[in-house]
């Protein structure tokens, strides 16, 4: 019975990732496209987004026409009268339009990617947490494997003390694991749930069924200097801060451009003593006042929006190198364990071991316990190599 029990411990054991992947799983695309439909940051960003957009497209109008009439009298006799009626629009020179609406393409282009930026980022998040939920699970299952057979070796023990072929001493210790084992167990099951609530508030508070994620590991990329250009080209952020600046560039030839005069063209019409003038009207505003510092206001909003690209490019740059390092240590490590665990053979040696007398029950719980801790490391590791791609792969979301 005894080796029975060991011998279903390790084919259990063995088979724990193959067991995994047989379950209904859930892919992190799927999972994201959902996100993406109900995330309410997402929401709520696209709307202002829209609304700045329609902003920026008023200013380009023609001002509103104006109308006048006036109907005056003579004091001295009230049926002498004079009707005037003015309708007139006034607008700017016509160059101006046309340079107006480059800039307001580009500040419409530039919040389209501002749009994206904040798609990006906070799917990016939530494929964080995707990640997070993958490796708990693969922890709960290690730990409730191990819990299993903790209370197994509990109850062989207990029976050995009541036959009297162990001592107390043994089987309290086995005791204090299974206590430990069970803690462990709660603890991670109680991470679990809380990630996934974080995922369900990502997810617009909708909860998202069959969290079973299935993920492969992803390839390192061999060639900094190529996901470097890849990186940097389609930065949402920094092509948002691209267009802002050829926006505000454009805009200082706007500004230096509206020293040309306003132009006002109407119609006029006068009536007195039931006589009727109709004649035109024509005139010009010179801006002398209007357009004082406009353009060093322009110059200045260029110069902040170049030094923050800048500043931002130099971040991204720090920041793809420092998952770039981190993935590829990461990948050389999970190389090593991968190495040694087809070397080991997991539980063999220790079975064979313990069927051969060469081995306590004591002593084999501690190198299985050794086995446990390191599929749980090898599963971290995992899913912080994974996470530094996320970051490297983030233009592809």
């Amino acid at each position: 019975m005894k080796n029975i029990n060991f011998r279903l411990a390790f084919c259990s054991l063995a088979l724990f990732v193959a067991s995994t992947n047989l379950k209904a799983q859930n892919s992190i695309e799927t999972i994201l496209l959902q996100i993406e439909q109900n995330n309410k940051e997402i929401q709520a960003n696209n709307a202002l987004i829209n609304a700045q957009k329609l902003e920026v497209q008023t200013t380009n109008n023609l001002p509103d026409p104006q109308v006048s009439y006036a109907h005056v009298w003579n004091s001295k006799n009230s049926s002498e009268t004079i009707g005037e009626l003015e309708i007139t629009q006034s607008f700017d020179f016509p160059s101006l339009y046309f340079a107006r609406n480059k800039v307001k393409n580009l500040h419409i282009k530039g919040y389209n990617y501002q749009i994206e930026a904040v798609r990006q980022s906070i799917l990016l998040k939530a494929k964080s947490v995707c990640l997070d939920l993958k490796s708990l699970q693969q922890q709960k299952e290690i730990l409730k494997e191990r819990l299993t057979q903790t209370q197994k070796l509990y109850t062989i023990y207990q029976e050995r003390l009541d036959r009297g072929d162990a001592n107390i001493l043994e089987t309290n210790k086995i005791k204090l694991e299974l206590l430990n084992a069970t803690t462990e167990w709660q603890l991670k099951e109680k991470e679990w749930k809380n990630k996934q609530e974080e995922l369900w508030v990502l997810n617009g508070n909708i909860p998202i069924e069959n969290l079973q994620i299935e993920t492969t590991r992803t390839p390192f990329p061999q060639s900094f200097e190529e996901i470097k250009q890849v990186f940097l080209n389609e930065d949402y952020n920094l092509l948002a801060l691209h267009e802002e600046l050829k926006a505000n560039q454009k805009q200082i030839t706007v500004n230096r451009s509206q020293w040309l005069p306003s132009l006002e063209l109407g119609y006029k019409r006068n009536t007195e003593a039931g006589i009727y003038f109709n004649g035109i009207v024509v005139g010009f505003s010179v801006p002398i006042f209007a357009n004082r510092n406009k353009t060093k206001k322009a110059k200045a909003e260029a110069l902040n929006t170049s030094l923050l690209k800048e500043v931002t490019y130099i971040q991204l740059e720090s920041d793809l190198k420092q998952a770039y390092k981190e993935a590829e240590a990461l990948n050389e490590t999970l190389k090593a364990y991968d190495d040694q665990f087809v070397a080991t053979s997991d539980l063999t040696l220790l079975y064979d071991a313990l069927n051969g007398g060469q081995l306590s029950l004591i002593d084999f719980f501690t190198e299985t316990s050794i086995i446990y801790q390191s599929q749980l490391n090898y599963i971290t590791l995992e899913n912080q190599y994974e996470k530094a791609l996320a970051l490297i792969y983030k233009y592809k979301l």
